[in-house]
């Protein structure tokens, strides 16, 4: 509940916490439409009430890949899709700016929870991952410069996939 969440939020910051992670499509199990979001708008709620503390802490959160309906219907990650879903994230998060955003799930195939775990990436074209690395980056680049978020990062990448956006 909103209040329970408020409460974890008061107690983790007093235990000397200062990092919370989330992401668009949390909470999860079941993943719903009706609950996607709903953690970032309970820790939205607990920033407005909470204004002098939002510095107390790294906000960290996350654009979902694709598949999941319930999010941007399904939509990949791309530089569009970005761009939506920080401005979703900051008005639910009741924030100026994302901490750490993160880049949850690749594109591509991958090894994922409760999917793919007879993922061959052989079939895959490297030349649309990189042009899909490059878009991407340019918009994270873009929404740095804008002051929307401070950094960004990976979630739930393969160790292939990090190097790759580290040499792109």
């Amino acid at each position: 509940s909103e209040a329970e969440g408020h409460a974890q939020m008061d107690a983790s910051l007093a235990a000397g916490i200062n990092f919370v992670d989330t992401a668009e499509v949390y909470p999860v199990n079941p993943m719903t439409a009706e609950g996607a979001g709903r953690t970032e708008e309970i820790i939205g709620t607990w920033n407005a009430a909470n204004k002098a503390r939002r510095g107390d802490y790294v906000l960290a959160t996350k654009v979902s890949g694709a598949g999941n309906k319930n999010v941007r219907d399904g939509e990949p990650i791309s530089s569009k899709t970005i761009q939506a879903a920080v401005e979703g994230s900051l008005k639910r998060l009741q924030a100026d700016v994302i901490d750490l955003y993160q880049l949850h799930w690749p594109n591509r195939g991958s090894y994922m929870f409760r999917q793919n775990w007879t993922f061959d990436p052989s079939g895959q074209s490297k030349a649309d991952t990189v042009a899909h690395m490059e878009d991407v980056l340019g918009e994270m680049e873009r929404l740095v410069e804008a002051g929307k978020v401070r950094s960004f990062g990976l979630s739930n990448e393969s160790a292939w996939g990090t190097a790759m956006w580290l040499q792109v």
